[in-house]
This record gives C-alpha cells, structure tokens and sequence, in this order.
C-alpha cells in the first residue's frame, strides 16, 4: 500500500480497541478539538481522533457544529464507521441525545415554551424543543433559521412522532 492512501497508523493494541467499540456500540467520552462546516473531531484517546459529522450531531437540522458543540466539550459518542484503508473513524452523537419518547415526556399539550426554528418551508415551520426532538407549526412569514421563539404545544402524537406547535406572537 502507498504512503498516500494510508492516512493513520495504529498500534494493534488501538486497532483492537477500535474495533471492540465499533462492534459493540461502546458509549464513549470524547473531547471536541475542532470544528469545521461539515462537522467536528473529537479526540476520542490519546492519539485516537474521529470525524463526527454534522448529521450526527443532532437529528435537528443543524448547519454548523458550533450551533450546539463547544471546542473543549467532553460529550458522549459511539464508533460508527471505521476506515481501516484510511484510517478514518466517524462517531454519532445523537444517539446519546435521548429518545424521542423521553424527550417528548418532558412535555404536555398545553404548555408554553422556547425552541430554535430549523427550518421553515411552505409547510411550515420546524422547531427544535430539544436537540432530539423537533416539532412542526404552521408557516409564518418573516422567521429564518436559529431564531427562537415562543411556542404553545398543541398536540403529540406518539403514535406517528410528531408534535403540533402554534407560534406565539
């Protein structure tokens, strides 16, 4: 193999290691070191670095890390991928976010709260309650993406995952 298709070298001690985590989904403390627009790398342990894509951040649709990751910030990830032609790992985040059911249990029709729009369509308006837990109001005009806003909650469904908000003037 050619010295410029093999990006990193491991020990066959963090081979192992690496490979151990992937396999069984191990829940890891990994500390931010840098962040870029498609995601953030996290130094898992010394000399173990991975990529944790944006889309594995949150499944809010977020557009750049530092929206809800600080450099410095241990958070919780897990081995998603690993390369071994390259040597690249990829982590998730998101998955350690909660599920949607104990995220949406911190809430009841009726109540009154913030959340982040992330995104808004002709449909309508996405709003972030939580970082894994989003919910839809109708469309209105003059919101952009990563404003706050006050929402009254109007309904749950558990059974299909979705959240009724109307936005507060």
């Amino acid at each position: 193999m050619s010295q410029d298709t093999k990006i990193r070298e491991y020990t066959a001690e963090d081979l192992e290691w690496i490979k151990q985590c992937l396999a069984q989904r191990t829940k890891l403390t990994g500390k931010i070191k840098n962040m870029q627009q498609y995601g953030a790398f996290v130094a898992l342990k010394e000399g173990i670095d991975a990529l944790l894509p944006l889309k594995n951040i949150s499944v809010s649709r977020i557009k750049s890390p530092e929206e809800v990751l600080k450099k410095g910030e241990e958070i919780d990830v897990a081995i998603t991928e690993f390369d071994e032609t390259t040597g690249r790992i990829t982590v998730s985040h998101k998955e350690f976010l909660g599920t949607w059911e104990e995220n949406v249990g911190k809430f009841s029709p009726g109540d009154t709260v913030w959340g982040t729009v992330r995104d808004t369509t002709r449909g309508g308006v996405f709003i972030e309650l939580t970082p894994n837990l989003v919910g839809l109001a109708e469309h209105k005009s003059g919101l952009s993406y990563g404003e706050k806003v006050e929402v009254l909650i109007k309904k749950i469904s558990p059974e299909n995952h979705k959240i009724k908000l109307v936005i507060l003037d």
